[in-house]
């Protein structure tokens, strides 16, 4: 750890020549107040306009140059700027993020010009009618709250933010206790330390050394959703239907089990639903299973999308596979196959230095423990048909929250 709290953590991948940096910073879209809706993303977008040393040009000929790719993204509980490069490359990539989070200028300018292309992306989505779908459900899920708005904001709470506001929210939460500079790769960790220590030195970023990393987001209770319907008409082809239930927490020692039972549900070409809906009725192109986890709140979600005139029957197909599964389980067959897709998932999925990167970086944001992925792995085949009967009967059943966007919705 280094001063101010600022917390640096690395992966040895020595077979690849490659190198992912990220920092995350413990702050999303569910920190902000009403009148801040949209902040975290406006800000996500706002560092890399440029610092006192660096121009938005500069920032991308630095990396440009090298090979590189970066990006960044914002959730509803931590932000992340992001760049992967050559092995060789990894101190510019570094002290490029190191000058844009410490130092960005955040000015009246570049607010103006990132207004208008955030604008564009909120319309953007808003002519997508999953993304609809998915931000309809999350509001009536959750309501007037931060968990329940988008994560962008609205194009009312964009247009009314000021620079003021968002410069005061950079500097707030923009603090070296609430980030984790996390890298995996060709890399060495003693040398990565060194290099963040001089890139986040600027100013007084680390000048604070008494300042202990700030705590994760803790979950005093459960959050509840409240279950409903909500529709909103739109003239696309097809009807976008989004069904939630409650989940679990994203500590809750049962999220293995709920990941063979999403599986199982709607995992793959071989899922319940996808049988059911795709291959045996030829209701809908596609559809599956997912689930969201939060600190204090989860969900547990169906989507797919079909013609008009069979929106009907395809949601008494899904609620229909839902009670069987919700009153009887699943079979010996499906858990096999669930356990198999989580496993080859966890797998395949850390692969590259970007996923293990991501990886490690939660695993110090947001959870107290960082499993080896053979402990993951054993955590996982431990799953058991009655492990999943008790999830599925305890979830399946409560009432759900329905989001359609369509022509007839």
């Amino acid at each position: 750890m280094l001063p101010g709290g600022l917390r640096v953590v690395t992966e040895a991948m020595p077979h690849v020549r490659s190198a992912t940096i990220g920092v995350w910073v413990g702050v999303g879209s569910r920190d902000e107040s009403p009148t801040l809706s949209g902040a975290s993303h406006f800000l996500e977008h706002l560092l890399f306009k440029g610092t006192p040393t660096r121009t938005a040009m500069d920032i991308s000929v630095a990396l440009d140059a090298v090979g590189g790719e970066f990006n960044a993204f914002t959730a509803k509980e931590y932000t992340c700027f992001h760049a992967r490069v050559l092995d060789e490359d990894l101190p510019v990539a570094i002290d490029v993020l190191g000058d844009m989070i410490t130092s960005s200028v955040i000015s009246a300018e570049d607010v103006e010009a990132e207004r208008a292309v955030i604008l564009d992306e909120i319309a953007m989505h808003d002519d997508d009618p999953e993304d609809v779908a998915h931000n309809l459900l999350m509001a009536r899920a959750y309501g007037d709250t931060p968990m329940g708005r988008p994560v962008g904001g609205t194009e009312e709470s964009v247009r009314a933010l000021t620079r003021t506001q968002i410069l005061r929210y950079y500097r707030s939460r923009y603090r070296p206790e609430h980030m984790v500079v996390s890298v995996a790769g060709n890399v060495d960790h003693m040398q990565v330390v060194r290099a963040v220590r001089r890139a986040f030195s600027r100013g007084d970023f680390l000048a604070d050394t008494g300042r202990k990393p700030a705590p994760v987001r803790r979950a005093a209770r459960t959050r509840s959703m409240s279950p409903g319907e909500a529709r909103v008409a739109r003239s696309f082809e097809q009807v976008n239907v989004v069904l939630g239930l409650p989940g679990l927490t994203r500590t809750d020692p049962r999220r293995y089990a709920l990941g063979v039972l999403v599986s199982a549900l709607g995992g793959g070409t071989s899922s319940r639903l996808f049988q059911e809906v795709r291959e045996k009725r030829g209701l809908a192109y596609g559809i599956y299973a997912f689930t969201s986890h939060y600190a204090d709140a989860g969900l547990v979600g169906v989507a797919a999308g079909c013609l008009p005139d069979r929106v009907d029957d395809l949601l008494a197909v899904i609620r229909v596979e839902l009670a069987e599964v919700a009153a009887e389980g699943i079979s010996q067959e499906e858990l096999v196959r669930g356990i198999g897709q989580l496993r080859g998932g966890l797998v395949l999925g850390l692969e590259d230095s970007a996923s293990r990167m991501a990886r490690i970086a939660k695993a110090e944001l947001l959870y107290d423990e960082l499993p080896s992925v053979e402990d993951v792995l054993a955590r996982i085949e431990a799953v058991t048909l009655e492990d999943v009967r008790s999830l599925a009967a305890a979830i399946l059943d409560r009432p759900p929250v329905l989001a359609m966007v369509g022509p007839t919705a």
